[in-house]
């Protein structure tokens, strides 16, 4: 019988994600399954009210009657994310002494790294954005992720990932986590690849008035209308830096902050369209 049953359409899969503040609702943790609270059994249909988020955990512990389902009924009432603010720290496992991080088609590697050396793919204003930090033999990533009243609602500080319920939409499936902020509007989508790898594939980093835009195929700097597409470097501890610059280190690229605040992102969109166009016709 399991195996007949139907998927859970996407549209209600959404509508149960946003309801529970995207994690489970008894722990928060953003890796959960969807489950039928009466069970698919007794009710054989889907309908969003009736299906809740629980962490591999929760759900197994439900199954087996450990996890009693008027409890349930109650955290989906009161979603552990929305009832605290923000989602518990999730730990993601990168270890070695080198790494990568892509932005786009953009690649920026570190190799050998030695104790407290950071690799900054991205910073805007000196904040860095997108890095990797090694330090005492462990490697950390750290990301920074500003909506467009430039409130942080999403962030990794020692690998510990953490995000605000408040969004449109938020996934976890395999190892790509995606931040909607309108339907078709993605804040960020990333790739994990553990243990050494981040991968930024679209989306946008902005912060006080600044805005990196970032497709398949280029990473667009909207203020100023340009675009930065199969570069790759290691030996730089910036390698893209956007307004005021790092003191003290080496950067590969600095753009200039131009046109503060006001980058015009539907005339970004659509160059970076023209230029994946170009790409694309050039393979």
């Amino acid at each position: 019988m399991a195996n007949n049953r139907p998927d859970i359409p996407s549209d209600i899969q959404r509508e149960v994600r946003q309801r529970c503040g995207f994690g489970c609702v008894i722990c928060g943790l953003p890796l959960y399954e969807y489950e039928h609270m009466e069970g698919w059994a007794n009710v054989q249909r889907h309908v969003a009210s009736e299906i809740t988020l629980l962490c591999d955990n929760h759900h197994r512990e439900k199954t087996n009657s450990l996890l009693p389902l008027n409890l349930v009924r109650e955290a989906d009432q009161n979603p552990y994310n929305k009832r605290v603010g923000v989602s518990p720290p999730y730990n993601l496992h990168f270890a070695g002494s080198s790494c990568e991080l892509v932005v786009g088609n953009n690649s920026f590697e570190g190799k050998d790294l030695m104790d407290s050396m950071v690799l900054i793919a991205v910073a805007i204003d000196s904040t860095p954005l997108l890095a990797f930090t090694f330090e005492q033999g462990h490697l950390f990533i750290t990301l920074q992720v500003f909506d467009d009243q430039s409130k942080r609602v999403l962030w990794i500080e020692q690998n510990e990932l953490r995000y605000c319920p408040t969004l449109w939409d938020i996934s976890f499936e395999g190892c790509t986590f995606t931040v909607r902020e309108l339907y078709r509007k993605v804040l960020i989508e990333i790739v994990f690849s553990p243990p050494n790898c981040v991968e930024v594939r679209k989306g946008r980093f902005s912060h006080n008035g600044l805005e990196l835009l970032v497709s398949p195929y280029m990473l667009y700097y909207a203020n100023h209308r340009s675009s930065l597409s199969g570069f790759t470097t290691r030996h730089y501890d910036v390698a893209i830096t956007v307004g005021k610059p790092i003191k003290g280190s080496t950067c590969a690229i600095t753009y200039p902050a131009v046109n503060r605040g006001y980058p015009n992102r539907k005339a970004a969109e659509r160059e970076m369209r023209k230029i994946a166009r170009q790409f694309r016709s050039k393979k």
